[in-house]
């Protein structure tokens, strides 16, 4: 519910402050006065598209008990504040929110008909009123269509999959063709982790064994000298352990090169060369040896996923087949719970559409493939004629005779119906029914609605007046008083004669 709407700097509203009850909220005045400005100010708080806004533009709302919201922070009594300077801005509690996200929060809560709009009578949203009255009061239904939309969803999903394994299988023999070579061109290398590292030490030393070689040689003439240094010691009656150790060490060193020597002169130089490349190859591919294996590892389990794609596109060839057979027995149970209740929808309408001077209305339903929402897809006939011949009053006419059958008048309030000149262009009969229906939606409703006909305005929980003087708008709540003379003044003109303020009296006792 909006209890409070203030804006500042609205095309000809300077600035303005209204209270709002709950129920049928009406707005009335002379053409031009700035009344659908006012409905687009509300309107733009919700997110919805209009052609202008309020400099500052705040409503107070009662948070609808089913709102909720992760990104945003939502107290009992919200806040949803506009504000335009270079740009449109949106705050709720404070927090800056996008059109789009305001929008998504309240499109649940707050409906909008105008009668430029001719949408509403789609077949996805004809199902969901058929089966949102059959949900409420059938728990069988619920359980059945509960059923069928947890299996459909699985049905679509193995589909998809099916698809993707019929377009794998176009190409499954370059695919198979690809992932063997992939294999096989590791394999053909067959590397080991730290391989690299070995054979670039290899390389190192045989780039410097002809160095090594002479160098050795020429350190082993150490050795013609030892007896000499032994008998220095000796001579000198001292120990020479140490260089006879050192010694020693020296000449087991000196051998172990002397093989190292000998092993590098049996190495081929261009074979270490050789596979120093391919590995080179490899980790330019792939990273490093590591990861070109376990490539190899993943294309060997892609490889047999591709050996078994014949298998699984079996299986699920046969699943979809018993599934698709089994959720068309759910979907026809459910097309004839439709068809029944549909069947009582219009009977129910029946009535309304008469005083509005409307012919009967018929659900035309059609069988389609299987989807999310069965194999229904319905349309309506108003007498001879389908929905897209109507005109924007009878759209809006027929909306609302749907929506009066459809509303449990014991539920929670189901949030704002706003409704622009919904009246316009009506008989005096079609004005009286339009007005017996919008009240009745107000039970459940607090509806913001602009009307130029007196019916609609008698049986307003709160009426409101919009004047303009000059070049500045203003919106008065009316008392009893102030609502005879505007009414006298909707029935006879500026100036009231006394019929019609004695008429407006009747039509309001009548209402009360």
């Amino acid at each position: 519910m909006v209890e409070r709407l203030y804006l500042r700097d609205l095309v000809t509203f300077q600035a303005l402050e209204l209270e709002f009850e709950q129920g049928l909220v009406v707005f009335t005045g002379p053409s031009g006065a700035g009344k659908s400005v006012l409905m687009s100010a509300i309107l733009s708080s919700f997110g919805y598209s209009t052609q202008g806004a309020a400099a500052l533009c705040e409503l107070n709302v009662i948070k609808p008990p089913k709102l909720s919201s992760e990104a945003y922070l939502l107290e009992e009594d919200l806040s949803i504040r506009t504000m335009k300077k270079e740009k449109l801005r949106y705050f709720i509690d404070g927090q800056n929110i996008s059109k789009k996200a305001l929008s998504g929060l309240f499109s649940p809560y707050v409906r909008y008909l105008s009668v430029r709009d001719k949408g509403g009578f789609d077949s996805e949203t004809l199902l969901e009123l058929i089966d949102s009255t059959l949900l409420t009061k059938d728990k069988s239904y619920k359980k059945l269509f509960k059923e069928y939309k947890k299996r459909y969803l699985n049905y679509r999903e193995k589909a998809q999959e099916l698809a993707k394994i019929r377009k794998d299988e176009t190409r499954l023999a370059e695919l198979i063709e690809f992932a063997t070579y992939e294999i096989e061109k590791i394999e053909a290398i067959d590397p080991c982790p730290g391989e690299e590292e070995e054979l670039l030490q290899v390389k190192q030393q045989l780039s410097r064994i002809d160095k090594i070689k002479e160098a050795l040689e020429n350190a082993s003439e150490i050795f013609h000298f030892e007896s000499s240094v032994e008998e220095v010691y000796h001579l000198l009656d001292k120990e020479g352990d140490l260089f006879f150790e050192a010694m020693n060490q020296l000449r087991a060193d000196f051998e172990d090169t002397q093989l190292l020597a000998d092993e590098l002169e049996e190495v081929d130089v261009e074979e270490v060369l050789d596979r120093l490349s391919d590995l080179t190859a490899l980790k330019n591919r792939y990273g490093s040896i590591e990861e070109a294996l376990a490539y190899k590892e993943a294309k060997k389990v892609e490889l047999s996923g591709y050996v078994n794609i014949e298998h699984d596109k079996s299986m699920l060839e046969q699943f979809l087949a018993l599934e698709h057979s089994e959720l068309g027995i759910l979907a026809g149970k459910i097309s004839q719970a439709r068809k029944k209740e549909a069947l009582e929808i219009e009977k129910k309408l029946a009535e309304y559409l008469a005083n509005l001077k409307l012919p009967q209305m018929q659900f035309q339903f059609t069988s389609v493939p299987l989807n999310t929402l069965g194999m229904d897809e319905t349309g309506m006939m108003l007498g001879n004629s389908t929905t897209a011949t109507l005109s924007g009053g009878e759209f809006n006419r027929l909306r609302l005779a749907l929506m009066a059958v459809s509303i449990d008048k014991g539920a929670d309030k189901q949030g704002v119906l706003i409704l622009d000149e919904i009246d316009a262009n009506v008989s005096g009969d079609e004005s009286i029914a339009i007005a017996t229906m919008i009240a009745q939606l107000s039970s459940v409703y607090q509806i913001f609605a602009i009307s130029h006909q007196p019916h609609l305005s008698v049986k307003a929980d709160q009426h409101i007046v919009v004047t303009k003087e000059g070049n500045e708008s203003r919106a008065e709540v009316l008392g009893d008083a102030g609502r005879i003379n505007e009414i006298a003044r909707i029935i006879s003109g500026e100036k009231p004669t006394e019929q019609a303020v004695a008429f407006a009296q009747k039509l309001r006792d009548t209402a009360l």
